[in-house]
């Protein structure tokens, strides 16, 4: 009996597993095929329109005095008065005096010129005397011809013209030094340092104070070499000719005083003769006429040492296309949507750019139509022909034909075995 099950239980285990197994596959369920969308990411668009922009390059830069110089004094004495004006920060007019030193050393010096003059004119007073009573005493002897220079005396008459000129020189020079004792402002400017003061003694080549011209400042602007061909730049020729005043772009110059923007005018007078040897990139030199005169807004003056930043005016470019700098990828490439909302990349050639836009030719022989859809948005790896779903300009919309038709022409997918997911 046990034999005989061993030889039969096996057989029947595995007739019930094959009839369990028929039984599923004959009543399995049949496959359904179900549509499903396809996903599209969804980007924003922009369509590309002609229109003008005004150039405008941007620069930066640090505000330098038209002139800076150090005071000296011509003569030695001691300084016995200074004006008010004469400390850091000071302000003065031309012709102002700035100084006085002690003058009775050159007062004396005067008089003994003077009286110097006056001895040397009574000495040829003589020898014109002399000379003329020379020439009577000739005559008077009857003798012919024509006197020597000693008979009449020219040597001695020359020596006193010449001590007469002399002294008369030594009493314009007594003169000048006098003068030259009372120390007068160059020109129109501000003190920048005070090195001396009252009573401290100054001899020929003593450094008595570092100033500088307020009537205009300058500023030196490197100009890239993408924007500068937009701009109208003064330049000198060697026949002495130059550009007329006309073409000098105007600049705009801003910096943050006191935690408020500032804004300045000027405009570009001259560019430099050569270029910077660290950066190869021409200098353009901006002027900034009285920039310590009393602003309205009540903000401090545009001062020497403060840095700027510079936008310069150029001209106006036509018939181009403004485009966001965040839409343009590495290689000056743009992703442009396609009639069929699909993804077309483009390399384009910028006329000029900033931090926020470059500007395009509409006109070039690689570049995008008007009305082409510009895409905004990001895309880490855009591949062409990839499919998106674009809202242009606001507004959610195919480019070319109709959302619906997008997928109405995908072929259904299968779902997973097991009944519709």
């Amino acid at each position: 009996m046990i034999r005989f099950l061993r030889v039969i239980l096996p057989i029947v285990i595995l007739a019930v597993s094959g009839a369990g197994t028929w039984r599923l596959l004959v009543t399995r369920p049949e496959t359904k095929m179900q549509e499903v969308r396809p996903v599209l990411v969804q980007v924003e668009g922009t369509r590309l329109k002609r229109t003008s922009y005004p150039v405008i390059v941007t620069s930066q830069g640090m505000v330098q005095p038209r002139t800076q110089t150090t005071l000296l004094p011509e003569v030695s004495a001691k300084i016995v008065e200074t004006s008010a004006n004469f400390k850091p920060g000071g302000f003065f007019e031309k012709g102002e005096v700035l100084m006085k030193l002690d003058p009775v050393d050159y007062e004396t010096a005067v008089v003994v010129a003077q009286a110097a003059v006056a001895q040397a004119e009574s000495v040829l007073a003589e020898e014109l005397a002399k000379a003329e009573q020379a020439l009577e005493n000739w005559k008077a002897l009857g003798r012919t011809g024509e006197p020597n220079a000693l008979v009449t005396r020219k040597p001695h008459v020359a020596k006193a013209n010449a001590d007469v000129a002399s002294a008369k020189a030594q009493v314009l020079k007594a003169e000048r030094d006098l003068e030259r004792t009372t120390i007068r402002a160059p020109f129109a400017g501000q003190v920048l340092e005070q090195l001396v003061d009252v009573g401290q003694l100054v001899t020929t080549g003593t450094q008595l104070a570092k100033v500088f011209a307020v009537d205009y400042v300058e500023i030196r602007l490197p100009l890239p070499e993408r924007g500068m061909r937009f701009l109208s730049l003064p330049e000198n020729y060697r026949d002495g000719s130059e550009t007329p005043a006309t073409s000098h772009a105007e600049v705009r110059l801003n910096a943050v005083v006191n935690g408020k923007l500032a804004s300045w005018k000027g405009r570009i007078v001259r560019v430099e003769g050569a270029m910077d040897a660290s950066t190869r990139q021409i200098i353009a030199v901006a002027q900034v006429d009285d920039p310590y005169a009393k602003r309205s807004d009540g903000l401090p003056p545009l001062k020497v040492g403060q840095f700027v930043e510079a936008e310069i005016t150029g001209e106006t470019l036509k018939e181009v296309y403004v485009i966001p700098r965040s839409a343009v990828r590495a290689g000056n490439e743009i992703i442009l949507i396609s009639p069929k909302n699909t993804l077309r990349r483009m390399i384009v050639e910028p006329l000029v750019s900033d931090e926020k836009r470059i500007i395009i030719a509409a006109n070039a022989p690689k570049a995008p139509k008007e009305g082409d859809v510009l895409c905004l948005t990001p895309i880490p790896f855009p591949a062409d022909g990839a499919r998106v779903d674009p809202v242009i300009d606001g507004k959610t919309e195919a480019v070319g034909m109709a959302k619906s038709d997008s997928t109405a022409t995908k072929p259904p997918v299968p779902a997973a075995k097991g009944g519709p997911s």
